[in-house]
């Protein structure tokens, strides 16, 4: 969606957004709000710029600064700001007492020692709504270490749930925190706009990637806090959950792999011409004998390749689905039925990336602007007679 009749259709149009924040889950939540219409002023300190800028995913750089930071800030504006000098940090509470939302994620007491945390930026705007994301809140004994997600995922055990037995621990190889918090922190400031517009207060929200782990592992801990018994006890090296009996698992073909998800036995049994797993009807046995289970299914799936056991077993409406590998999927068309990619484009620079998520009113959300250039745009937010040249 793009143009300004499109913009002004969005729903968080005419919504400023000042984003202090740096690397991932701050700048990503800033983002899920531009990409639904809110204007994203990012503050960067004149030395480098945030970090994320030259932290280039898998090495890769496009024109001055990373692939990943063009993906995680496209469509912002970039004022560079040194927070310690007194007419820069003027400047910056002057746009603060003017925005809708500021949005952080430095380590507790930073902001405050800037006099830009919560209480101090609410005496300059009282109707403020202030979003901050910390590795693992504001108390604790946690609270004090880095906020980075491979720390994030083994502090809140994710490790321990992934790979089989045999394994040590298989972290997620994605940035799992980081992602799960700036969606919980995007939905914490959208929901305090709605009742700033409904009451015409403000508000502070909070996140952690600590607590967005944990939420994440809500049936698990749930389990767990009502019964101590229960514990992580990994299974085969088919199996792709702890606490999910055979035939939940990743499978070898002769050509690739196949995940199957909950089946009963005795039913894949029968569509796989393995007599053995017809037999097995107690539920009881998919636990006892999982890897026997696991092994059976394995030796028949490796028979024939990953396209012709996905006819047998989709003819059967049996829950399975292709182990695609990276290459496979973008090459997929599946991935571009869902048109999730879109193109970012300046002079001398020209970059495909992934859009917004969600749909408004059947429509896709799309930003050809990368992401701007540290301080490309202090001619427009400083006053004119201070505005350095370009």
């Amino acid at each position: 969606m793009t143009g300004a009749e499109d913009a002004l259709e969005l729903p968080l149009a005419g919504i400023t957004v000042l984003d202090f924040s740096q690397f991932l889950a701050g700048p990503v939540a800033a983002l899920r709000l531009g990409d639904l219409g809110a204007r994203v002023i990012k503050v960067e300190r004149p030395q480098g710029g945030d970090l994320g800028r030259t932290l280039a995913f898998g090495g890769l750089m496009a024109g001055d600064s990373s692939m990943s930071f063009h993906a995680m800030n496209r469509g912002k504006e970039s004022l560079a700001a040194d927070l310690k000098d007194p007419a820069d940090l003027a400047l910056v509470r002057d746009l603060v007492r003017e925005a809708d939302v500021v949005i952080q994620n430095f380590r507790p007491g930073v902001m405050e020692r800037i006099g830009l945390d919560y209480d101090s930026v609410r005496e300059l705007n009282p109707t403020v709504v202030y979003g901050s994301v910390s590795g693992y809140g504001d108390s604790g004994p946690f609270k004090d270490r880095p906020g980075q997600d491979l720390l994030a995922q083994s502090i809140a055990g994710l490790p321990w749930l992934n790979g089989s037995a045999d394994d040590p621990p298989v972290p997620v190889g994605l940035a799992v925190a980081d992602h799960l918090a700036s969606c919980h922190l995007a939905q914490g400031i959208t929901a305090l706009l709605v009742r700033r517009f409904r009451t015409g207060r403000g508000g502070h929200a909070q996140t952690s990637l600590f607590e967005a782990l944990l939420d994440l592992q809500f049936e698990l801990l749930t389990t767990r806090l009502n019964d101590p018994t229960v514990a992580v006890q990994r299974k085969g090296p088919r199996s792709a959950h702890a606490f999910l009996s055979a035939p939940y698992g990743i499978y070898p073909t002769s050509d690739g792999f196949l995940a199957i998800a909950m089946n009963p036995v005795p039913t894949i049994g029968r569509l796989l011409g393995v007599q053995e797993l017809v037999s097995m009807t107690d539920p009881s046995a998919w636990w006892e004998r999982q890897g026997e289970i696991e092994e059976l299914i394995s030796a028949r799936l490796r028979t024939g390749t990953r396209e012709e056991w996905l006819a047998v077993l989709d003819a059967e409406d049996v829950w399975c689905a292709p182990v695609l590998t990276l290459e496979e999927l973008v090459e997929h068309d599946g991935f571009r039925a869902i048109a999730m990619t879109q193109e970012l484009t300046r002079e001398g620079l020209s970059l495909t990336t992934t859009r917004s998520p969600i749909r408004i009113d059947g429509r896709l959300l799309t930003d050809p602007r990368p992401a701007p250039r540290l301080g490309e745009h202090d001619a427009v937010l400083r006053p004119t007679s201070v505005a350095e040249p370009a």
